[in-house]
């Protein structure tokens, strides 16, 4: 029988992680193979070309689109600013003078002598990339950026929103089932990556954003939370450029859910350490994936490389990812190779697992996403 595979979800103490740096366009590398990082490091730089905006030149002047060439105040290279008067007339009697002034600040890129529109190209916009971990550049591509890598312990997330933020990793609950309310939140946590147990109210997500807390890690987020947090809803597109103030990710998914121990423990272990947090997800294909980055002290080499593909064997650590077990963490106990029909009439392939809590379910395997190690 052929090797079956599944998503996986990582929550290793001890994991080589390699993140691309790259840019949107082509620009300037910053860093050299072999050099050491920092999160905020830029490692490097390109501008994006500015907005082309509009003057309608001729008509203001007066004249046919067919004479601005030779006509224009400005010429092609010109730089001009916003509010500059490009043209004056002296008007009769000093009086019924004609002004032409500049709406924006630019280049002149051309004058179309078919519609008699003066074309400014607004300054560039700079774009910088950061490290965004602490780690070693491995692989410099030139004018386009550089893989970072880091050993690290690292916790990965069912959901998340909010982009890339680096901050101390405190952990605020006392078990895995606590949730997080105002009461817990001061100003002492800003800068601070917080832990939780099974959640946070909404009162203490909108205080930890005021107070400067740069990331929040709990088991479960309610949806009606989020959705008053965020302002809208946020459909299924791909997370982590939302504009809030901090990075939230949810370690078993929405709702009330009690963080896995596992989890709670690892991340107990990795308080007081500076860590880097990303909300970004995307579910459907090219998964991508909420995590908690925390360097380990110690750089050796590791063979274990997240990213790699997981193989779905008798005694992998797994965790159900639709109701009604949603949410649990077990092992595989068997893969059946016969199809199993489901109420609904399709033909599926199974498998066995044994629950934390000691039951033994039989589930879709598509139900299902390995945990790793």
């Amino acid at each position: 029988m052929g090797s079956a595979y599944t998503p996986g979800l990582t929550v290793s103490s001890d994991i080589v992680v390699r993140r691309l740096r790259r840019l949107p366009i082509k620009g300037e590398v910053l860093v050299a193979d072999g050099e050491l990082v920092q999160p905020d490091q830029i490692v490097a730089r390109a501008n994006l070309p500015g907005a082309l905006q509009t003057i309608k030149l001729a008509e203001q002047l007066g004249i046919d689109a067919q004479d601005l060439p030779a006509r224009s105040p400005v010429q092609v290279g010109d730089q001009v600013s916003k509010g500059q008067v490009l043209f004056q007339s002296k008007g009769i009697m000093g009086m019924f003078k004609r002004e032409v002034i500049s709406d924006y600040s630019g280049t002149i890129e051309a004058l179309s002598e078919v519609t008699g529109n003066a074309l400014v190209r607004e300054a560039p916009i700079p774009v910088e990339i950061s490290a965004y971990i602490q780690g070693k550049v491995i692989n410099v591509m030139p004018e386009e950026g550089a893989s970072i890598e880091v050993r690290c312990a690292m916790v990965q997330g069912i959901f998340g929103v909010g982009g890339e933020r680096n901050g101390e990793v405190k952990v605020i609950a006392n078990q895995p089932d606590e949730l997080i309310d105002a009461s817990q939140i001061s100003s002492a946590l800003a800068g601070k990556i917080i832990i939780g147990g099974r959640g946070i109210s909404y009162d203490a997500l909108v205080k930890a954003g005021e107070v400067g807390v740069v990331g929040v890690l709990v088991g479960g987020i309610m949806d009606e939370d989020l959705v008053r947090f965020l302002g809208y809803d946020i459909g299924v597109a791909i997370t982590g450029s939302e504009k809030i103030p901090l990075t939230l990710i949810a370690t078993e998914g929405f709702g009330s859910l009690t963080m896995a121990t596992r989890t709670f423990e690892l991340l107990k272990t990795l308080e007081g350490q500076m860590g880097s947090i990303n909300g970004a997800t995307q579910i459907r294909a090219g998964v991508i994936r909420p995590e908690l980055i925390v360097p380990l002290a110690n750089d050796a080499a590791s063979s274990h490389i997240a990213g790699q593909v997981f193989e779905l064997v008798v005694g992998a650590s797994i965790r159900i990812i639709r109701e009604p077990y949603f949410g649990a963490l077990g092992v595989v106990s068997g893969l059946p190779a016969q199809l199993v029909k489901l109420e609904s009439g399709t033909e599926v392939r199974v498998l066995n697992a044994k629950l934390n809590s000691g039951e033994v379910v039989t589930v879709p395997r598509a139900n299902v996403e390995i945990v790793a190690n």
